[in-house]
């Protein structure tokens, strides 16, 4: 947990990997919410440590309260600070439930609760600068749920052009000739809450350098149908999966309250195969 924090009202844990700070704390049913302070963007506000008040770009996955009941919280902290409004996406489906909690919220607390905030279908982008986009995927849930992929995107010379000299390709740019082609690299991808099927059905989940998502259930007593049927994991899932994860790191929390930490720890390091164990990083 960091430490030397101004205001110590929310834990997270952080971990550093390939030049990116993750950031944040997830427990099923209790709250989830995280950030990445180089990328200025934020997934879910379960809860606000007083820290990530700073990001002015927040994606939610869904509306259940564990990951959306700090939203105003959120807002009205920016707005006392004076910083601008923030902007903040989350599923089509709830966009104007979620103004309006925001309307309430004003009424209630006499305070202006001034955002941007927008509706997020599957296969929609957003552009978070020249260089950052981020696309958005269906997950699995039981009420409408997104998942999102935040891509490295680049200009480069197409593969014909390589070699040439510089006054030839520029030229060609004048000419009206396109020269270079977009290139991106998927670097982080955030689940939220889901079943297999969400992270299945969007192949770049599993080459993001770095993914968060969550694993709700290891025990094996805890009947997968069910899992699934109310869109979580199990740990089974990610054994079945584990040629498929190509991600450099994996970062899983939203564990149960049914567990003890000492108890994922212990379960996991038993069944996990040595492909998976030594990319995965437990957040308990």
């Amino acid at each position: 947990m960091t430490t030397d924090r101004p205001v110590d009202n929310a834990p997270y844990l952080s971990h550093t990997h390939a030049g990116l700070t993750i950031e944040g704390w997830a427990r099923a049913a209790v709250q989830s919410y995280w950030r990445i302070p180089e990328l200025k963007v934020g997934f879910d506000v379960g809860a606000h440590p007083w820290d990530f008040m700073g990001t002015p770009t927040l994606f939610i996955s869904h509306s259940h309260l564990d990951h959306i009941a700090a939203l105003p919280v959120y807002v009205a902290r920016r707005r006392m600070m004076k910083m601008e409004p923030p902007n903040v996406y989350v599923p089509s489906e709830c966009l104007e439930d979620v103004r309006r909690l925001l309307q309430i919220m004003h009424r209630l607390d006499r305070g202006r609760q001034i955002a941007h905030v927008e509706g997020l279908d599957p296969g929609d982008e957003i552009d978070l600068s020249r260089e950052l986009v981020v696309t958005v995927f269906a997950t699995t849930h039981t009420i409408p749920s997104r998942g999102f992929v935040v891509w490295d995107r680049r200009n480069k010379l197409k593969d014909e052009y390589q070699g040439l000299p510089g006054d030839k390709i520029r030229d060609l740019r004048l000419s009206g000739t396109a020269v270079t082609k977009e290139v991106r690299i998927p670097l982080v991808a955030y689940t939220g809450d889901t079943s297999p099927a969400g992270l299945d059905a969007y192949p770049a989940v599993y080459d993001a350098k770095i993914l968060i998502t969550e694993l709700s259930f290891i025990r094996a007593a805890h009947r997968r149908e069910k899992i699934h049927k109310f869109g979580h994991m199990h740990l089974d899932d990610f054994i079945e999966r584990a040629d498929r994860f190509r991600n450099e790191l994996i970062v899983a929390g939203h564990f149960s309250t049914r567990y003890h930490p000492s108890e994922v720890t212990r379960v996991l390091e038993k069944k996990l195969p040595e492909s998976l164990r030594a990319k995965l990083k437990l957040w308990i």
